[in-house]
């Protein structure tokens, strides 16, 4: 992968070292250069950071681009509910790339940067996010302002991304999204599409990624409850937003969607395909036993969703012991290559290495 390093973007290269073997690229290269691919790159949220090691020996092996990604609320300023803060995050990642001497390329994408309102508070905090995250090492972004009637949502993304667009990095933005445990969630429309980017084109902003609602759900899947994706919906949309040169969709809601509907989203305009609880689940599965139960107790007696228990209970799990480490590590190792060969992924990174070569 020597002729990708040579993408690697200057801030992160120094970041890194001379030395230094890994394969951190920009996100506008990767996906304006993958955006004819019908594949989908796998974009892992780790709130857990044992899943790491494992995602990627997968994507060594199989010679695919991966994302590591945090939402705000999992890794913000304070540390989320992860109590991972976005200078920590893209360090761990870092450090494990060069432990397990990965050389396939990835990229760190700050995902559901979410401003729920444009008061000045809510955008200032937004804004200081941004920075800390620019200057921690993350090359993707996703504005989520999807919370926020249309017009509005156009001029948060607006405002926001001056400060991605002057340092070049790829741009996401979102038009209705999955709303964790909500039934009936209004799905995006072809319409609302063509006004979202209408109206950021107008404003010079051209995003390479949209993140929609297809009918997709957050978190596990109870037993029994469908999966209610709307692929042909998916794919009017996505032939929609390729007239305003968006790379292609993004979907939520992956944990739990079965292996034989994964891989038709490609088919349908989906470019990233982002897996948070998924691997959640996988670490769950390999801590000591008398750890999970504490962190259950947690959760039951605060009356919250146990991933709250992660930043909580953070110093216990990053002590466990090495037989446990390595249990979760070939978890994840499993569940990446059956997603990434789901995905079309694949030999991504030579595809990404020879039209980067023929693009200079």
């Amino acid at each position: 992968m020597h002729r990708l390093r040579t993408a690697i973007p200057e801030s992160i290269r120094k970041k890194l070292g001379s030395s230094s073997t890994v394969c951190l690229l920009n996100g506008a290269d990767v996906f304006s250069l993958l955006r004819d691919d019908v594949a989908i790159v796998m974009a892992c949220n780790p709130r857990i950071h044992h899943v790491i090691p494992g995602i990627m020996r997968a994507a060594e092996e199989l010679d695919a681009v991966v994302a590591f990604e945090l939402t705000k609320t999992e890794g913000g300023l304070d540390g989320g509910y992860t109590g991972q803060t976005p200078e920590l995050f893209v360090s761990t990642v870092i450090d494990y790339a060069e432990r397990f001497r990965f050389t396939r390329p990835f990229i760190v994408h700050a995902d559901h940067l979410t401003v729920h309102n444009a008061t000045p508070r809510e955008f200032a905090e937004a804004e200081r996010l941004l920075e800390a995250q620019l200057s921690a090492g993350f090359t993707s972004f996703a504005i989520d302002a999807s919370f926020n009637p249309l017009e509005e949502n156009i001029d948060i993304v607006r405002r926001l991304a001056a400060l991605i667009r002057e340092e070049g990095f790829s741009l996401e933005v979102e038009l209705g999204e999955p709303k964790e445990g909500e039934k009936n969630a209004p799905l995006t429309s072809v319409e609302e599409t063509e006004s979202f980017l209408a109206g950021l084109a107008e404003r010079d902003v051209r995003p390479l990624l949209l993140a929609i609602n297809n009918g997709s759900k957050r978190g596990n899947y109870l037993e029994g409850e469908a999966v209610n994706i709307e692929l042909e919906l998916t794919g009017e949309i996505f032939r929609k937003a390729r007239e305003f040169g968006v790379a292609g969709l993004v979907q939520h809601g992956i944990t739990g969607t079965p292996l034989r509907i994964v891989g038709k989203l490609a088919e349908y305009g989906i470019r990233k395909g982002n897996i948070g609880t998924l691997w959640q689940n996988v670490a769950h599965a390999g801590l000591p036993l008398a750890l999970m139960d504490e962190m259950r107790q947690w959760a039951r007696t605060n009356r919250r969703d146990i991933k709250y228990a992660t930043g909580v209970f953070k110093e216990e799990i990053d002590a466990i012991p090495d037989e446990n480490t390595a249990m979760i590590n070939d978890m994840a190792y499993r569940e990446a290559r059956e997603f990434l060969t789901a995905f079309r992924a694949t030999g991504s990174a030579t595809r990404l290495a020879e039209r980067l070569e023929a693009a200079r």
